[in-house]
């Protein structure tokens, strides 16, 4: 790709206009009217190209998307209003303020996982912030690509007359280290390709951008472990496990990549994890409407590679590589060195492993790097508690991966899982700079003479006595 698009998207912002609080709402509410005029294609593309079912279309990428721009469009007067803060001694006549400006041109990266929301969702931040755009959905869902690159400049572009070039859609299919040198964005925002692991393409992007000083957000993923503790009410455990680890047959960051099971209830959580899978998807997941496929063979030889090299197949294990095609799988007998422990899992293959206590899982957890999601399920509440002893990007008790659609929850990694976060306030936080202002006036110039030169004993004296006076009412040397 040349900078065209790019110099394009920068004459744009500079323009100025989507700045203003009635454009940014305009954009916002296109991005909501191409999502309800055209479900059809996104549940067609979708199903193309991950065999995605209509309602897992509908629910965990339009719904999640259209909430994210309803609520940044009744929000917006809000966060766009400048933050006053609290005045002392020294502001007393003054103006403190934090204004939330956009950063200029951002450039956001989708992965194949959930290919509409996590360009989407990132792009109401951004256009809720006053920013321009480039999107680069990842090309192993070519069907998705296609469409957001005709939907979207489409409807963004034509709303109040914008300036051509101020959204973009188009496919990185160049090295992101030379792409990112060339071409100086405001901000980055990456949630992974599939050519690497996360973590891999992650430290490459960060690298590339480094050299520019660009900022970047990276949601990256890692293992998620999921504690099930003795006392809990197994049938809903199971069903909600069940859910998260197979839906988008098993492709996602989110979703819990191990189970610590407590050794006591390890028998009846296998049998229930069994029962949800055939109310799920039949005696046959093949013939289910409600399963998908692998986005493709790399990806499906990877997961297949993994599953026969660890642990024991007690549940489903059948591959179809023309189909590419990975059955629910459930493994036991998993040892820590085992393939599927070593790598972040994106099929459906669960594994579980037992420990004698909730001491005994915090310690495996805190041994490994930190995940972007840590899940336990109990009915005692100490048990949550404890479990906040580990270090996550996100947290849940009792469910999963709720907690990474909720547009009042900022979510992100920490450590190796990612840095920066998304989501209602947070996205626009993120796509903004948040500038200290200070509006003062000339009326104490007889007070704050004294720390001009030449400087005399007795105003440091002055100086001095202030501060001590002003300690309880924050900051120091307050009578500048």
């Amino acid at each position: 790709m040349s900078g065209k698009k790019r110099v394009r998207a920068r004459v744009a912002f500079q323009a100025g206009r989507t700045i203003k609080e009635v454009f940014r709402l305009a954009q916002l509410e296109a991005v909501v009217r191409m999502l309800e005029e055209h479900e059809c294609d996104f549940v067609d593309a979708l199903g193309r190209d991950l065999h995605k079912p209509r309602f897992e279309t509908v629910v965990s990428e339009l719904i999640l998307v259209k909430n994210e721009a309803l609520h940044a469009i009744n929000n917006l007067k809000k966060w766009m209003q400048p933050q006053h803060v609290e005045r002392n001694l020294s502001t007393t006549l003054d103006e403190c303020l934090l204004l939330s400006e956009p950063l200029g041109v951002v450039f956001i990266m989708g992965t194949w996982c959930s290919p509409v929301q996590t360009c989407l969702v990132p792009l109401v931040g951004a256009i809720a912030a006053g920013n321009c755009a480039i999107i680069s959905p990842c090309e192993c869902t070519a069907h998705t690509a296609e469409l957001l690159h005709r939907l979207v400049p489409s409807y963004l572009d034509n709303v109040s007359n914008y300036i051509a070039g101020g959204w973009e859609v188009f496919n990185l299919k160049v090295p992101a280290e030379p792409f990112f040198v060339e071409l100086k964005f405001d901000h980055v925002f990456f949630t992974g390709k599939a050519t690497l692991s996360n973590r891999e393409e992650g430290s490459k992007i960060a690298q590339a951008a480094a050299r520019t000083l660009t900022p970047v957000t990276l949601i990256l993923g890692g293992k998620n472990p999921c504690y099930v503790d003795q006392h809990c009410d197994i049938s809903t455990t199971a069903q909600r496990i069940a859910w998260a680890r197979f839906h988008n047959a098993g492709q996602s960051v989110v979703a819990p990549d191990y189970i610590l099971c407590h050794v006591d209830v390890q028998a009846q959580l296998m049998q229930a994890l069994k029962c949800c899978l055939m109310q799920f998807y039949g005696a046959d997941p093949r013939e289910s409407r409600s399963y998908g496929r692998m986005v493709n063979l790399e990806i499906f030889n990877r997961t297949r590679d993994m599953l026969w090299r660890s642990g024991k197949v007690a549940v489903g294990g059948q591959v179809i590589e023309a189909d590419k095609y990975i059955a629910p799988t459930i493994l036991t007998g998993v040892s820590e060195s085992d393939p599927i422990m070593q790598q972040d899992i994106f099929g459906p293959v669960l594994p579980v492993l037992t420990v004698n206590n909730m001491e005994e899982a915090i310690a495996f957890i805190n041994k490994q790097e930190k995940p972007l999601c840590v899940y336990a399920y109990s009915s005692n509440s100490k048990v949550h508690n404890r479990l906040n002893e580990t270090s996550s990007g996100s947290f849940c008790s009792n469910d999963s991966i709720l907690q990474s659609l909720m547009v009042a929850l900022p979510f992100g990694g920490v450590g190796s899982s990612g840095m920066g976060s998304y989501h209602g306030r947070h996205s626009f936080d993120t796509f903004s700079h948040r500038k200290s202002c200070l509006l003062r006036g000339t009326r104490f110039e007889c007070v704050t003479y004294l720390r001009y030169p030449p400087y005399e004993d007795r105003n440091l004296s002055l100086m001095t006595w202030a501060s001590t006076l002003s300690q309880k009412s924050q900051g120091w040397c307050q009578i500048l």
